[in-house]
């Protein structure tokens, strides 16, 4: 008679470990890299006055829907929750923040500067430095349709790319109405929206289906996408493209407008003394988001360019109108932090550590544990984040978990040390190693770790 075999119990079964497609873990050294980024962010919009919010994850849908464009509404994560309202992840932060200003508009007043730093949701294709989980850093200004504000959102991006440590940028702008003036001039003002979602596709997919997109979809007669086409294809410097603009859309107040408003900013720049070679205008972007109204953002990698824009935005004049019907106009941008990341990994450009100490302190006299632990809250007191192994194990093991952990300074003492009162301090970059007595111990990591 053979013998029972025992019933396979949970604890029996293992549950392959993985993670979602177009979704990712951080490993420690990914996960500083990116709080790396943020904190410098955070720096950057407070400097400007920026005051920091936060939203929900989940929003009603129909907060959400018909607010982005076609492919957003698509791409969304929907379904019916436990309490059977039909909700949605949010997609991006601003109309969260159209929402959110329209509801507490008594209590922040206008204008009002904010950022907000959070993860959004896109079910969209994944690919290079493109996820479907990713977090953005968003800031903006609301209750204004001053160009001052337009022109500090391209400042804020600057700086922002630059304190990031990045020297090769480029900030393209454009203004909406610049197109939409010459829509009007050329009977196409009623299907702008098809026409702005045709021409964003232009650096994907060139201008021969650009143009069977707006003769077929968009029902544009050819000459007149061949015009748009023209139009976005205009190159030179910020003034004459502006000017060959000008006779284009003279006649439509609007588009005059745009040029008004994009002459004073690229006036402000060179008198703000921001290099002119990192902000270019570029009449053909056009940014498929359906509720930008006025000027336009994409910032580049001179380095990476075909990673995409890496910080994006622009004016939405009429977005918040959907939920309050005080006008409340409003610009900002978006940073693009997992497509940078991978954008500065491909470059190699980020630092490999995994530890956001810059000094372990070895255990070595089993005699003396209090005296390691007493050393690393004396060097943390000093400002200086300090991590203390957990184990007695040989020195050369410890020296490999300080190499492999990315520390710049090792902090060594034994029964010698101890007797003559001294700490050994090495630098594990170059090597060099001295022996000082405590009071001197944190100047001397201060030297190696900066």
């Amino acid at each position: 008679m053979q013998a029972a075999q025992p019933e396979e119990t949970m604890s029996d079964k293992l549950i392959k470990a993985q993670t979602l497609k177009g979704f990712r873990d951080y490993l420690p050294d990914a996960a500083m890299a990116r709080e790396h980024i943020i904190d410098v962010a955070r720096r950057v919009y407070r400097s400007y006055g920026f005051s920091p919010i936060d939203t929900p994850a989940l929003e009603y849908s129909e907060i959400l829907l018909g607010k982005g464009s076609d492919e957003t509404d698509k791409q969304m994560f929907r379904f019916r929750d436990q309490g059977d309202r039909d909700v949605a992840m949010r997609f991006d932060l601003t109309i969260p923040f159209a929402r959110f200003a329209a509801q507490h508009l008594a209590d922040i007043g206008t204008p009002f500067k904010r950022y907000h730093i959070g993860t959004v949701w896109r079910a969209e294709k994944p690919q290079k430095g493109r996820f479907r989980e990713f977090m953005q850093c968003d800031f903006d200004t609301i209750g204004t349709d001053a160009n001052a504000a337009d022109i500090e959102t391209l400042l804020v991006i600057h700086d922002l790319l630059e304190q990031i440590g990045i020297e090769r940028f480029t900030i393209r702008v454009n203004h909406r109405q610049l197109l939409n003036g010459l829509l009007e001039k050329i009977g196409l003002a009623d299907r702008s929206v098809g026409v702005l979602r045709a021409l964003d596709k232009l650096p994907k997919i060139g201008r021969d289906k650009v143009l069977a997109e707006m003769t077929g979809d968009v029902g544009a007669d050819e000459a007149a996408a061949a015009q748009v086409l023209d139009f976005a294809e205009l190159s030179g410097s910020p003034e004459e493209v502006l000017s060959k603009v000008e006779s284009l859309v003279t006649g439509s107040e609007r588009g005059l407008d745009g040029v008004n408003r994009l002459r004073e900013l690229f006036a402000t720049v060179r008198t703000a003394g921001i290099d002119a070679g990192r902000v270019q205008l570029d009449v053909s972007i056009a940014r498929g988001l359906d509720y930008y109204t006025g000027t336009i953002y994409e910032t580049f990698l001179d380095d990476l360019p075909k990673i995409g824009s890496v910080c994006s935005g622009g004016r939405y004049d009429n977005l918040a109108g959907l939920f309050t019907k005080q006008p409340l106009p409003g610009v900002g941008a978006s940073l693009g932090l997992d497509r940078l990341l991978a954008a500065l990994q491909e470059l190699g450009v980020l630092e490999t550590t995994t530890t956001p100490a810059n000094v372990l302190v070895t255990l070595f006299d089993k005699d003396h544990l209090a005296d390691y632990i007493r050393i690393g809250r004396v060097l943390r007191q000093a400002g200086i984040a300090t991590e203390v192994y957990p184990l007695f194990r040989p020195l050369k093991k410890q020296f490999q978990y300080a190499d492999r952990k990315g520390f710049k300074a090792l902090v060594v003492a034994g029964g010698d040390e101890f007797d003559a009162g001294v700490w050994t301090v090495k630098n594990l970059a170059s090597g060099e190693q001295q022996q000082v007595r405590e009071a001197d111990i944190a100047e001397a990591i201060r030297g190696i770790s900066g």
